[in-house]
């Protein structure tokens, strides 16, 4: 057995032991909040949970440092695998988690804006207008000069009212954590349940 598959090994058998000592004491699963996010290149659900090895390489390797991780109240399939609150901090689209992930669960996609959009599939981001300051009269493209594909993934109108490019949006947050709105007026809805909109709006997209 390899040095690498030892330590996959021993990754997986720590955290599944840590998941049951949380079982014997009464650790109640929980239902993962709706704006976290899996890091960029991530395999989808199930198949990430299975391939993690909870090594935390990823969230060491991250430069913005803005990798988290899921504890035992989350739920032993998601216990110790890594997340990001985009409101808090987003995605830079920089690579590194990926280029260390050393179990395949998340994949490298490359630097530029083609690979970001051919490989990155975060979720989408989606526009509540009634809480929008730019489609309430108030002019402000918070989120269009803090997104990476600005163009492409947003494009803006009158009043700098920001509209979501589905299929351009890689989910990287960036335009969520910089909405000057409180609460954010622009969130990243994961892949996994983007087909729910914001309460009260559909999705802004165009």
């Amino acid at each position: 057995m390899t040095t690498l598959a030892r330590r996959n090994v021993l990754g997986l058998s720590i955290a599944a032991g840590i998941g049951a000592i949380g079982v014997a004491v009464g650790v109640k699963k929980q239902t993962a909040k709706p704006n976290h996010l899996r890091p960029p290149g991530a395999l989808p659900a199930g198949e990430f949970e299975s391939a993690c090895a909870r090594c935390f390489k990823c969230g060491s390797a991250c430069p913005n440092g803005c990798i988290k991780y899921y504890g035992l109240g989350d739920g032993l399939g998601r216990a110790f695998t890594p997340y990001i609150t985009p409101r808090d901090r987003a995605c830079t689209l920089c690579g590194e988690c990926a280029n260390v992930c050393p179990s395949g669960a998340l994949k490298p996609f490359g630097s530029t804006s083609e690979e970001w959009r051919a490989n990155v599939d975060m979720g989408t981001a989606q526009v509540s207008k009634g809480q929008c300051y730019s489609f309430n009269g108030r002019t402000c493209g918070a989120c269009y000069r803090a997104c990476p594909l600005a163009g492409k993934a947003i494009k803006i109108g009158l009043l700098e009212t920001p509209h979501v490019q589905a299929d351009a949006c890689v989910g990287c947050g960036l335009c969520e954590q910089a909405c000057l709105h409180l609460p954010q007026a622009i969130r990243v809805i994961p892949r996994e349940t983007r087909d729910r909109t914001l309460p009260g709006e559909g999705p802004e997209v165009s």
